[in-house]
């Protein structure tokens, strides 16, 4: 072949024909020693840096609101156990613009039973007594009797007013309404704090940015609410999910073909679905007031269903729905000769994982694992977030030289501090510290990342040379099954986690470096948002694509390196050099067939995430009369559609991965084996015929003439004494 000579020296050389090669070697020695000790020390320091976080962290700080001075408003076991409401002495100090930059407003914020109920001033309150008695309960503890309502407001002991208040997210805020084009608090237009009359509007202000510190906790508790209301009806749609890829998963194993083709149609049907459903709801939005506001002029609410009433977004749902749908049809119209031969691959994996039903399960196993890594990271990364301590600082109304400096609430009406500003307090202001431990958190939660992105790929790593071991076994078997080891896949596994830890360690190592620095990369674009240098954001967004196309390549890379591992038994690197140039010799073949199974997978979970999702839909919104007695009811319904879609597609990955495994597999295994054997008596190929006529198209010879083959070329090894069938 003079002709491949330069091309093979370019991407390496191809394998030479071994009469003792019979797939995965089993005498194999451990792989990348120095990597292996590397991770299990890492996992050691991770579980180090969990125990830290949980012996200093305290959840209770996310959970409960905090008084001014650091303590939980409804602590169990704690005097404020019955006080789970937070009540703000003045809500108009709120409306500083420094509440966005503190996160706290600089007020007296106290733990109350009830927030109030009725409107009064404390110089009206103080002159009936069962008025003072009410509202002695918004006043700071131990109140000496003889003190008159000067020398309170003047101490800050006491509110110079209440008003009417609604508990919201465990904290009080004037109940304001509207009659007309004014402003209403307890049905009056003007209020008096306790100098002069004020009217209702004032307080929008104050309530706003309090919200507005509040917000994304506010969000959060719905979102929550919603999950209590629903958590039922999730898990049955996720089992759905789960009985619908089972089906699909055994209807390829007998009728693979006819399954790709059905998928395709539903999958044109259902977005040709959601594409009408969008224009309905668009139509129908016609002439609604409000309707036709842009999501420009919108801009960012917390209340997502408010999107839902503007015709722009169904529109934008619209267009976005048909260009995907063009896209596929396209991609179906040029590649329609390439689908028939990704069929034929798609039936010979079937068949694999026919003789290997087990690794239909091994997704669970893999599921199982992920989710013990993700819920120690969110466990830690919560217990580091909370593990500060109470920072105080000093808050004014006046210029003073203190302003936001750290204080010390128990000591500070005798400090020098009050003395210089007599109308300044020393309020809680935020969780925070000067140890050592405080200094290097923010080192802690970056490891707690790099860690759970590491363990995480390993994981993910592990299950794909597990599976690739068990489907080499069964390429590289001459007689299936027959010659194949009894388990392949515990078979697999175990020589995985036995010689090749340390390889499965090297390849996620690179993987979660990359995914690191683009979560870095993610973190200062967000930082730099309000930036007005186009040269920085375009060298940021540079940056930004150059990783997401590397972390692409690493894993397409990682994959095919773990596949040469499980047959090979050597170590990442050299697995990794070979992989690469076998795909390189053969990348006709991988470009159009290997990717037009990986489109054709794709579509097959695009099915089943789109009929578990329209199904969710119309169950959660109500809009099947069959479902509205049923149907929890709920803040935001798109939620638990959101989680279903996520999860079905998160299901139905687990197990099409097995199938793409497999297709991966046997794709590299073909190539080995094009390089191995010419197909002689000799050196017949381990493919079956059915591969046979894939790649050379031998078309003239029949069926039976095709399995008659495969029954001669086999005996003619099976007699011979160094072939591969030789046990």
């Amino acid at each position: 072949m003079p002709d491949e000579e330069p091309y093979y020296g370019k991407n390496g050389e191809p394998r030479k024909f071994d009469p003792t090669f019979k797939g995965p070697i089993h005498n194999r020695g451990c792989t990348d020693i120095v990597c292996c000790i590397l991770f299990i020390v890492a996992v050691l320091a991770y579980f180090a840096v969990g125990i830290l976080a949980w012996s200093q962290g305290d959840p209770r700080k996310v959970i409960y609101p905090t008084n001014s001075r650091g303590e939980f408003c409804g602590q169990a076991g704690t005097p404020l156990e019955k006080k789970t409401k937070l009540f703000y002495f003045n809500i108009m100090k709120c409306a500083s613009p420094m509440v966005l930059l503190d996160f706290q407003c600089p007020t007296t914020q106290l733990c109350v039973e009830k927030c109030p109920k009725q409107y009064m001033t404390l110089l009206k309150a103080y002159s009936v007594s069962a008025d003072w008695e009410y509202y002695k309960k918004f006043c700071k503890e131990d109140i000496p009797s003889a003190m008159r309502p000067a020398q309170l407001l003047a101490e800050g002991l006491c509110p110079a007013m209440l008003l009417p208040s609604k508990s919201f997210t465990r904290r009080c805020f004037p109940a304001l309404s509207r009659k007309g084009t004014e402003v209403l608090v307890g049905n009056q237009t003007h209020f008096s704090d306790g100098t002069t009359d004020r009217p209702a509007a004032d307080l929008i202000d104050g309530v706003k940015n309090a919200s507005m510190v509040i917000e994304a906790r506010q969000v959060a508790m719905r979102i929550f609410e919603d999950y209590t209301q629903s958590w039922y009806w999730i898990l049955i749609a996720l089992v759905l999910a789960t009985v619908l890829s089972l089906i699909f998963i055994v209807l390829m194993r007998f009728l693979g073909g006819i399954m790709v083709w059905v998928t395709i149609v539903m999958v044109i049907l259902v977005i040709g679905y959601g594409i009408f459903h969008c224009y309905m709801e668009y139509a129908s939005l016609k002439g609604e007031p409000g309707a036709d506001i842009t999501l420009q002029e919108l801009g960012l609410q917390m209340d997502f269903s408010i999107y839902l009433q503007i015709r722009q977004t169904w529109l934008a749902f619209m267009i976005i729905l048909a260009i995907l749908e063009v896209i596929i049809l396209l991609l179906l119209i040029f590649l329609r000769k390439r689908i028939l031969l990704a069929i034929a691959l798609i039936k010979e994996a079937s068949r694999a994982i026919g003789h290997i039903m087990s690794a239909l399960f091994y997704p669970l196993v893999t599921f199982l694992l992920l989710a013990i890594v993700i819920a120690y990271w969110a466990v830690t990364a919560v217990f580091l977030s909370t593990s500060n301590e109470a920072v105080y600082k000093v808050f004014n109304e006046s210029a003073c030289e203190y302003s936001r400096e750290t204080c010390n609430p128990e000591n500070f009406s005798i400090s020098t501090m009050k003395a210089k500003c007599p109308d300044s307090e020393c309020l809680f202001a935020f969780y925070g510290g000067e140890t050592v431990y405080h200094k290097y958190l923010i080192g802690l939660q970056i490891y707690n990342l790099f860690a759970f992105l590491w363990c995480a790929n390993f994981v993910t790593a592990l299950g794909q040379m597990t599976l690739a071991g068990a489907f080499a076994s069964y390429y590289w078997a001459f007689v299936k099954p027959d010659d194949m080891p009894t388990c392949p896949v515990f078979a697999s596994l175990g020589r995985a986690l036995r010689y090749h830890t340390g390889s499965l360690a090297f390849g996620a190592l690179i993987l979660s470096i990359i995914q690191l620095i683009r979560v870095m990369l993610e973190y200062l674009d967000h930082k730099l948002q309000g930036a007005q240098n186009k040269c920085t954001k375009f060298l940021l967004c540079c940056l930004k694509c150059c990783f997401w196309c590397l972390e692409k390549f690493i894993k397409f890379l990682n994959r095919n390196a773990y596949i040469m591992i499980a047959i090979y038994g050597k170590n990442f690197c050299t697995s990794a050099r070979d992989a690469f140039f076998l795909l390189m010799r053969n990348i006709i073949r991988v470009a159009v067939l290997d990717k037009v199974t990986d489109f054709l997978l794709f579509l097959g979970k695009l099915l089943i995430v789109g009929l578990v999702g329209i199904f969710a839909f119309f169950f959660f919104s109500g809009r099947v009369k069959a479902f509205e007695d049923t149907a929890p009811t709920l803040n935001y319904y798109w939620v638990p559609i959101l989680t279903v879609a996520l999860g079905s597609y998160l299901i139905a990955h687990g197990f099409f991965s097995v199938y793409a495994m497999c297709v991966d597999t046997l794709f590299l295994c073909f190539c080995e084996d094009l390089e191995r054997n010419d197909g002689t008596a000799e050196r017949p190929y381990f493919m079956s015929a059915k591969m046979r006529e894939i790649f050379f198209k031998v078309d003239q010879m029949s069926p039976q003439e095709r399995a008659e083959e495969d029954v001669h070329l086999k005996q003619l090894q099976l007699s011979n004494d160094g072939g591969p069938g030789e046990e």
